[in-house]
Formats: C-alpha cells, structure tokens, sequence
C-alpha cells in the first residue's frame, strides 16, 4: 500500500537522525494516516528511515531517545487495526538490552546537499564546567542561513568564534567551499571534542594546523588552495589575552559565532574581541561579521548591543529566512545581527 502521506516517514528521519525534541516529530500527521489507512507498512517505513537507518546503527542518538521513540511507535501501532510489526518490538528489546546510558551519544544533521554532519556531544547541558560539548539552537540557524548564502563563503577564510562541538563550521565546510575555515574555542574539553567531531566528518587535521598565539607565526600559506577541500585549521583563542598582532595570521574574511551572547560576564570580551579583529589583517581590511543568538534572556542581550554602541560597532539585524531547509521543527528565538567592526 502506497505511504498515504508522502513524505512523512522522511520528515521523521531527519528530526530523528538529529535527536531533535520528540514532541517536535510529526506525530499527529501520523495518527491521521494511520486512522486513514491502518497499515503497518508505514511504520516499517519510518522504522528503517530511523531506528534501521545505517546513520543511526554506526552514530546512535542516546539510547533513552531511541527508547522513547520506539515506545511511541509502539503506542501508534497498537492504537490502529494495523498487523503487528515484529521488527518494532525487537528494535526494542535489541535498546533495553543495552548497557548503562553513556554521557555521550551522536547526532546526525541531513543537508540540503544529501550531505550529513554528524557529531558526538555531550548528553547533559553542562559537562565539565562548559556548555560547548552540545549544539545550540542559534548554531542550527547560523548553519542554515549560511547554506543559504554560500556565496559570501565560498573562496573565502573564515574564522568561528565559540565554535564548540563544531556543527556550523563543518556544515559550511561541506556546502559553501571556503578556501580556510578556522575553528576556535577555548576550552580544553570542547577543543578535544571539535577535533574528533572534525576527523568524524572526513575533515583531517594535520599536524602543523593547531594554531594557538604561541604558533601564530606559521601563518596561512596556501592562497590557491581548492575549495573543495579547504584547510581546516583549529584555533585555541582566548577573547581576552589573544592580542592583535597574533591574530594577524589568521586573515580572516568572515568572523562568524552562534550562541556566545548568553553571559553578560563574558560581553565585554567579545566586544573587546571584536575590536581587535577590525585591525588584525594587514590590509586592514576589516571582516564581515555575522553573530547569531538565541534571545534567552533579553537584558543580556540588550547588554551585548548597548556594548557594541559603546564601542562604536555598528549593527543591523538579517532578516529572518522563511523557507525550511534541514531545520523542520519551529525556530527559536534567534536573531542573526551583521556587525559593522
């Protein structure tokens, strides 16, 4: 029997394979078409594109997802007149059998490419005194925008700021061939997590790229390098010790950051930041700066732009996209603000 709504079971796929919310998968579309036509065959479908899917068997999400995702499919089935599905039950029973829940598990984003990022993170929101071993909602927007726009990346250098697990990065990396993408954060725990989330994704470092100030003086060579393949490079950067004269190798043309605006604590550095990349390219050609936030706590936020006035950066929100590429669940709060350094 044909699926008797197109299209479901792979809106099921891409929101499962990214450990999405489960109250954001499409149940109620499901309940209508099983009430339509009580058919298992459906949910053999949905089963395969998630559970069976080769992503899910080599990079699972946590297994307490893939347990309650399992127990609703199993509440759906047996709420219909449809056969029931034996392979359900056992993909079950295959979870409990599983040894004690892990502090990491994967998630896998689907690009509009055909492409797939795919990361290890952090099952808590806070571990190892950071919040960087997870991606954040602003980090998903920024992403989507960006493949959105790969013109103003393609060719180009870019550097991320607060780049955490890696998932904007490395998706700009597979979509929008930039010549240089340099990832930066500061925290040991999370740059250790972003170099394995990198090799992860076919995108290798060698060993002369780990930059920190004390390697600055390598530079970036390569000009010509084929955007196809662009030079990843890792970056430990603090905001507030890293001077002007070591971030001149690094000549970036796009700083980009998602989710940095949550600490007023941590404002003043990355204003302070920002102000030092405006003059950190021997051109003195300043970078097109784009930093997307989720608005969580609207004084802090309001902070961060009373800062930037402060310092006489410019600003001008980008105007919210409407169309859905591999983000299907309702947007945050985020807005993306282009900086003028």
């Amino acid at each position: 029997m044909a699926e008797p709504c197109p299209g479901l079971a792979l809106r099921f796929q891409r929101r499962f394979l990214a450990a999405r919310p489960l109250r954001s998968l499409p149940w109620p579309e499901l309940e209508q078409s099983l009430r339509t036509a009580p058919d298992s065959a459906l949910l053999a479908d949905i089963l395969h594109k998630t559970i069976l899917h080769p992503l899910c068997v080599k990079y699972p999400p946590s297994a307490k997802y893939r347990r309650c995702f399992l127990t609703e499919l199993i509440k759906k089935l047996e709420s219909t007149a449809a056969e029931p599905l034996d392979e359900l039950y056992e993909a079950l029973a295959d979870v409990l059998k599983e040894e004690e829940e892990s502090t990491h598990c994967y998630k896998n984003y689907l690009l509009p490419s055909g492409d797939c990022v795919s990361l290890c993170e952090s099952t808590a929101l806070i571990s190892g005194g950071t919040t960087g071993l997870l991606t954040w909602e602003a980090a998903l927007h920024l992403a989507q925008w960006a493949l959105q726009n790969p013109s103003l990346f393609r060719g180009r250098t870019i550097l991320e700021l607060g780049s955490g697990v890696g998932f904007t990065g490395i998706a700009i990396c597979k979509s929008c061939q930039p010549r240089t993408f340099i990832f930066s954060d500061c925290h040991p725990l999370v740059l250790s997590q972003l170099r394995e989330n990198l090799q992860l994704n076919g995108l290798s470092l060698e060993p002369d790229r780990t930059w920190s100030p004390q390697t600055e003086s390598q530079g970036q060579e390569g000009e010509g390098q084929s955007c196809q393949t662009p030079k990843v490079i890792v970056a430990e950067l603090d905001w507030g010790s890293v001077t002007e004269k070591q971030l001149l190798p690094l000549r970036a043309d796009v700083v980009i950051a998602a989710d940095v605006v949550y600490d007023p604590e941590i404002i003043v550095a990355l204003v302070g930041m920002l102000q030092k990349l405006s003059t950190s390219r021997a051109d003195r050609k300043a970078p097109e700066v784009f930093i997307a936030s989720t608005i969580r706590n609207p004084a802090t936020y309001q902070l961060f732009q009373a800062e930037l006035d402060k310092a006489g950066i410019r600003w001008q929100v980008i105007p919210s996209h409407s169309s859905c590429n591999f983000l299907c669940d309702v947007q945050p709060d985020v807005t993306i603000l282009q900086l003028f350094v």
